[in-house]
Order: structure tokens, then sequence, then C-alpha cells
């Protein structure tokens, strides 16, 4: 089992998925604690790679497609936000 701690601005850092069967138990700010799949965080970790790349004008794959000598310096997240009772 996984052991992660949300922070004050609510979210936990996942710079990567984890296996869809694994256990992870998140440590919430206010003092709960909740048990969540590795899919249904996964599907967390994806939703705000989504909204991070629509925000920041990358296509579905994470491209630019803005003309020559516009630079992004990444196109990934580190930090998801979670919630208790997310994903139920």
């Amino acid at each position: 089992m996984i052991t992660l701690q949300q922070d004050a601005d609510g979210f936990i850092r996942m710079p990567r998925h984890f296996p869809a069967s694994v256990r992870i138990r998140i440590a919430f700010t206010d003092g709960s604690t909740g048990e969540f799949s590795g899919r249904t965080l996964n599907n967390a970790y994806d939703a705000a790679l989504a909204e991070f790349r629509a925000k920041n004008g990358l296509d579905a794959r994470g491209f630019n497609r803005a003309p020559a000598g516009r630079k992004n310096s990444g196109n990934k997240v580190d930090f998801v936000p979670v919630h208790p009772g997310m994903g139920e």
C-alpha cells in the first residue's frame, strides 16, 4: 500500500500513473483518510493533465501546435487535486 499526504492547497504529488490494482491511502488535510485504487487516482491524473493541456493550448497528445519559435517548457503535471469521497 502507498500512503500519500494532501498538501494545504488540496493536491497530492503524482508525477506518473500508479498500477491500477494497487491500493493508495491518502491523508487529507482535514485529518481524515481515504483509500483509493490506482485506477481512481490515474483517472484524476488524466483529468488534471487534460485540463493543463487545454489551458496551455496543447493538443491531446501534448504537442504545441503554435508556430515555431514559441517554446513550452513541459506538458505534464506533477500535482493532482484530490478530495475525500472522490471516485465513489
